[in-house]
């Protein structure tokens, strides 16, 4: 809490001392500046906290402050500047600003460029693993940015157990014991990301799927309470076609966390969450989908991603159901459901293209997806009701009439597309 403001003495009070200063009575006191912060720890932590409650550019000018006194010669930088170019590539992300970000990166491991430098100055993993996604050439050179960070984390994983067996004789103390977990869970997160470089960029090696199988199983084994390696598992089983392993995978890697609280540090985080509902769209696992997404924009409501995918969703549901009524199946509802279920995602979807202005977004594919399904679901959505009123009508006309089953005349077609079976690729 800000200090709270001296109070103010009596008005004549106030005249008298304006008095005796002007007359010469007492000497006039200048008035103090206060002195600028220059300390770069606290200005950086400072930055830190600025850029975890959503305020990238204040950020950015303390980071940019700290940078100057870490790096008094630009020509000539020291490791002294890594947490300053750290957390300023962070921050131009932050902005989208990606270039810039990449930048900050590449000059942090051009001091460190083994990673040997102690992550508490600023050292370690986590530039090459940006530097993995951003890298503009993609393919190879984004798996060795990969397979840096990974040799990193595994190196500091061995100190870190190595000093869980010397602690207290074997027995490991929490500190180091939450340590070995975020390296765990980081690690395995790296390897995640070279399988997903080889299901895109590489899917046309001869052994991608080889290394897709390796590694996910590897990231496995690292952290097995970790949901985002059976995310993975589930990804390279849906591009084999092993549709009931992925949704095996999918149920536990949801298993881990559905029922947590938001803040709770086991919920994956929202990029995560939001391939997650893209897998489980694919795997056919629509109502757990939709509880996802539910979920995604009750925590963030400005999420253009997570309004567009829940209305395809509901579509997607839809679809299902009325293909389960047309084979003999069970469908889950009926004509009255279907069209409440349509107009929902209708609504989603129009939430969806409005962030997308509001907020410049920039996916034209996803855009125009969204455009096609909208007016597909405004024309869908019009003839129900004129077919509904039309029945209404009839049923006053002709009360005698038995009713032979028109109905299916005017069912609900929707073939507007579904999470296409990936080879390589996501939609």
């Amino acid at each position: 809490m800000a200090k709270s403001r001296p109070a103010r003495g009596p008005k004549s009070n106030r005249k008298a001392a304006e008095k005796s200063i002007l007359n010469g009575t007492q000497p006039a006191r200048k008035p103090t500046k206060k002195k600028p912060l220059t300390d770069p720890a606290t200005l950086l932590a400072q930055a830190t906290a600025l850029l975890q409650t959503s305020q990238p550019l204040e950020a950015l000018s303390l980071s940019l402050r700290a940078l100057a006194t870490l790096r008094p010669n630009p020509e000539q930088p020291t490791e002294a500047a890594l947490p300053a170019l750290n957390l300023l590539g962070e921050i131009q992300l932050e902005l989208g600003c990606p270039t810039e970000a990449r930048d900050y990166f590449l000059l942090a491991t051009s001091l460190d460029p083994e990673g040997l430098v102690p992550e508490s100055q600023g050292g370690g993993a986590e530039k090459f693993l940006w530097l993995a996604q951003l890298c503009e050439e993609g393919g190879k050179r984004s798996v060795e940015w990969f397979e840096k960070g990974v040799r990193v984390l595994k190196r500091e994983l061995g100190e870190i157990e190595s000093l869980r067996l010397q602690s207290k004789e074997g027995g490991a103390d929490d500190i180091i014991e939450a340590q070995e977990k975020e390296k765990r869970r980081k690690l395995a997160g790296a390897l995640c990301g070279v399988v997903e470089v080889y299901m895109t960029d590489l899917s046309w090696e001869p052994d991608a799927e080889s290394r897709c199988e390796a590694l996910v199983t590897e990231a496995l084994l690292t952290d097995p309470s970790s949901p985002e390696p059976l995310q993975t598992l589930a990804s390279v089983r849906l591009s084999q076609s092993r549709l009931s392993d992925a949704q095996a995978a999918l149920q536990r890697s949801i298993g881990f966390w559905k029922d947590l609280p938001p803040e709770d540090s086991e919920v994956p985080d929202f990029p995560t969450r939001i391939s997650l509902a893209r897998l489980l769209m694919e795997a056919e696992m629509e109502e757990e989908g939709i509880v996802v997404l539910e979920r995604l924009v009750s925590e963030d409501d400005e999420s253009v991603e997570a309004w567009y995918l829940g209305g395809w969703c509901l579509v997607i549901m839809v679809e299902r159901q009325k293909e389960g009524k047309s084979s003999g199946g069970a469908t889950g509802g009926d004509e009255e459901e279907w069209t409440a279920m349509l107009e929902a995602g209708r609504d989603w979807l129009r939430k969806s293209l409005e962030l997308y202005e509001r907020l410049e977004y920039e996916d034209e594919r996803m855009r125009d997806h969204a455009v096609e399904l909208v007016e597909g679901l405004d024309g869908l959505l019009v003839s129900t009701v004129t077919a509904e009123e039309e029945d209404g009508a009839a049923d006053e006309d002709w009360e005698d009439e038995v009713d032979d089953g028109h109905a299916d005349d005017d069912e609900i077609e929707v073939e507007w597309g579904r999470p296409r079976k990936r080879k390589g690729t996501t939609e």
